[in-house]
């Protein structure tokens, strides 16, 4: 379970409780469900309008996502590189297509199937970085279609409160407040109800496949350079070296606070010498 995922939840879940239970009289005054009906089902109908079916039934798949811990497994790309690299240098195809036998990551395999083939070096980067292109707009579509569904989300809230304020109206000329106000208050909780879904399920689950995409197309474009330095011939040490600097944990690439400057006197005498 992705931890994140779980401290929001567990937000959320606190904040809709403190709501409930500590500024409204009843709590049972939130809870409306045709209301609620008028935003899911419309957002879902709106949804199938704009996407096509396939694309859709992705999101039950989606959402799955953002509550598993997903592994990039970079450390063992790089692991997978450094090992084809040497074998690759010393000129062991042989042992290069063995290991690729044992290699998940099918970006890689490709690229490394590509070098074993003797294909021209352009041609490999123009093929991976088309699947790279390929996968970033894939998964941006994916994204896409919970951004849509916040939008709609809201909008159809607002169609509920106006249905609810035209049955309000409908009952005005009696002039009993015990029935407009109850009415008044379930108009307004289809507004409630789009404004939670859009941004507490929606936009954050757009959000979190988005870093999910930005985080493989960072692999993928690492497993590239590797390949690129494979195709050099370039030794295995400076490929672990480069690739290592994909995963390296850098706070600020202009200053590193922790190591200690030299003294004002070093400095000036080092300038004047």
């Amino acid at each position: 379970m992705n931890p994140s995922t779980l401290i929001g939840i567990f937000a959320s879940i606190l904040l809709l409780v403190s709501v409930l239970f500590f500024t409204a009289e009843s709590p049972e005054s939130f809870i409306n469900l045709p209301g609620l009906a008028i935003v899911v089902t419309g957002t879902l109908a709106a949804t199938f309008i704009s996407y096509p079916l396939k694309e859709v039934l992705r999101v039950v798949r989606l959402v799955g996502l953002v509550f598993r811990r997903e592994n990039t497994y970079m450390r063992d790309d790089i692991r997978e590189l450094v090992d084809m690299s040497r074998l690759w240098f010393k000129g062991d195809v042989r042992a290069v297509e063995r290991e690729l036998e044992h290699t998940r990551n099918p970006f890689l395999r490709t690229g490394i199937q590509l070098v074993i083939a003797n294909t021209k070096e352009d041609e490999i980067f123009d093929m991976l970085r088309w699947r790279i292109a390929r996968l970033k707009a894939r998964e941006h579509a994916e994204a896409q279609i919970f951004r849509t569904m916040a939008t709609y989300a809201p909008a159809f809230g607002m169609i509920g409160t106006l249905v609810g304020l035209v049955n309000m109206l409908e009952v005005m000329d009696a002039g009993d407040l015990q029935v407009i106000g109850p009415r008044m208050a379930v108009a307004l909780l289809t507004t409630f109800y789009g404004i939670l879904l859009a941004n507490l399920v929606f936009k954050p689950i757009a959000v979190k496949l988005e870093r999910r995409t930005e985080e493989r197309l960072i692999t993928m474009n690492m497993v590239l350079e590797g390949i690129s330095l494979i195709t050099k011939r370039r030794l295995p040490s400076f490929i672990e070296e480069t690739l290592n600097s994909f995963v390296a944990n850098y706070h600020d690439e202009i200053r590193d606070n922790s190591v200690k400057p030299r003294p004002d006197s070093s400095v000036s005498s080092a300038a004047k010498g």
